[in-house]
């Protein structure tokens, strides 16, 4: 239904934003995207980002709602994953493969970004194949 899109849009942004201050934020990723420092904003506004998560939130589970009888699986889960996986690929290792061709980062920050970017597709992957199911 629309309200179940709208709520589990509003939802997955949010949880866009709250991943993504996870993955960035901790003291461990501070020490790998040291290299960025000298290019990287000194602060940052953040309802700008909190619009923009929200942005994503409701791009990535209306895409989900569009692919969702093409993906693999007849279980949600499985769909979720898959478009988890599919959005990993488009968002995260073509953004590092980027990174790694045009910048000296190290084999460390690419692999953490790897891996923290599939933890974070597959979250939300997982609660659109769990919550979201195109109207027939």
């Amino acid at each position: 239904s629309m309200v179940r899109y709208l709520l589990i849009s509003v939802v997955s942004g949010i949880l866009f934003g709250v991943l993504d201050g996870i993955i960035n934020a901790n003291p461990f990723a501070q020490r790998l995207f040291e290299f960025y420092k000298p290019i990287a904003r000194k602060s940052i506004n953040p309802l700008p980002g909190i619009v923009i998560d929200l942005i994503y939130g409701f791009v990535m589970a209306g895409v989900f709602l569009l692919l969702y009888t093409s993906l693999p699986g007849e279980l949600g889960l499985v769909k979720g994953v898959s478009f988890g996986v599919m959005v990993w690929f488009f968002r995260v290792v073509m953004y590092n493969a980027s990174q790694w061709m045009m910048f000296p980062v190290s084999m460390k920050t690419v692999l953490y970004s790897l891996a923290a970017g599939l933890g974070e597709m597959l979250v939300l992957g997982v609660l659109y194949g769990l919550t979201l199911k195109p109207a027939v």
